[in-house]
């Protein structure tokens, strides 16, 4: 198995690989695509531009995403390892331990200055780009067992103390927010953690959802973040509030667990599911403004163009789609290059990179 990345164009096919320098991945790896500037998009004129492959992991990548300059990818590889790339030539820049367990999740700050993992050890680390090396890492600390009354069972205390610890569970998501200086996490453990940024200190946990918390995403203005369960429902947290209960409103329509999220550069948000379906969202009015129906896998990775009228999608499978957000149309399909995409992104100049597994 090797890890591939394509780049789109609308006037040319070309492809470029290079052929592994390590044994295989053990059934996925990362790879990344770019297609044309979507201002001027033209149905029918998405192309295959460049393919690339990474194939350095010793273990499945589960997830990957790219800088904000989108000069770097990162992935995070079942090996317990970050790696970081370079998007055009493909050179492995390195490869980071420090996890104890699979890294689950990886994500770059908005500055382009850190980037943060999350893993099934429980922990979030913070590393500094440049540098390369962990800053802060974010974990609970064990304080023992305490009788919870009302699930009638001993658990472990630092959950009866939330406010002084982190996660218990596997993390599965993490953003930052707008301007870098907060970071939030979700995991198995159904709760939210807001951590600062800067000194690694909690600064406060959101609790409510039902099950296990799988992706999550600050609004513009910071003052939001949602968040998606497995219990299918979207929350919106009003990070305003000072007082220890946060204000919430509950975004309910999908039928299957909620797998991503992201929002506009004008406060539309959008979801992806398990039900294969994706829906656009006026959080501040609870309205659905469009649903998206199409894939026939569930949706992994969901990325707004720069001008907010477009949403690109990656499905669990070979398939990306990119949609008119005002019509509920889908304007594009790519198949057949990767078998499974990972993430999906746009440039600030339009144009779509997707990065995933192939063979």
């Amino acid at each position: 198995m090797e890890t591939a990345s394509t780049q789109f164009s609308p006037s040319r096919c070309k492809y470029r690989v290079r052929s592994p320098t390590s044994a295989g991945l053990g059934g996925s790896g990362p790879g990344l695509a770019g297609c044309g500037p979507m201002n001027s998009w033209a149905p029918g004129t998405l192309a295959v531009g460049r393919v690339k492959f990474f194939s350095r992991h010793r273990g499945e990548v589960n997830s990957s995403a790219f800088s904000p300059d989108c000069q770097t990818l990162l992935t995070a590889s079942e090996d317990g390892c970050v790696y970081g790339w370079k998007t055009q030539s493909g050179h492995l820049l390195w490869r980071l331990g420090g996890h104890t367990g699979p890294v689950k999740f990886c994500r770059f700050s908005p500055d382009g200055r850190l980037f943060a993992s999350t893993s099934c050890d429980r922990t979030i680390r913070l590393w500094d780009v440049a540098e390369t090396k962990c800053l802060q890492v974010l974990k609970g600390e064990w304080a023992g067992w305490d009788w919870e009354p009302t699930s009638q069972a001993w658990v472990p205390f630092q959950t009866l103390l939330c406010h002084l610890t982190g996660h218990q569970r596997s993390v599965e998501t993490v953003s930052f927010s707008p301007d870098s200086k907060q970071l939030a996490s979700g995991g198995w453990d159904k709760r939210v953690i807001l951590w600062e940024v800067q000194s690694g200190q909690v600064l406060r946990h959101l609790v409510g959802h039902q099950d296990s918390i799988q992706s999550s995403d600050f609004a513009p203005n910071s003052d939001c973040l949602a968040t998606g369960s497995w219990d299918s429902t979207i929350r919106i947290w009003d990070l305003r509030a000072r007082t220890p209960e946060i204000f919430y409103r509950e975004l309910e329509g999908h039928s299957g667990n909620i797998s991503c999220l992201c929002y506009s550069a004008s406060g539309l948000l959008a979801s992806g599911s398990w039900d294969k379906t994706i829906h656009i969202w006026k959080p501040s009015t609870r309205s659905l403004l469009v649903q998206l129906k199409g894939h026939a896998t569930w949706v992994k990775s969901i990325a707004f163009s720069p001008s907010g009228l477009q949403l690109a999608s990656a499905g669990y499978s070979h398939m990306v789609k990119v949609w008119d957000c005002n019509t509920g149309k889908c304007i594009e399909t790519l198949t057949g290059v990767l078998d499974v995409a990972h993430a999906c992104v746009f440039t600030p100049d339009g144009k779509l990179l997707v990065s995933g597994a192939a063979d």
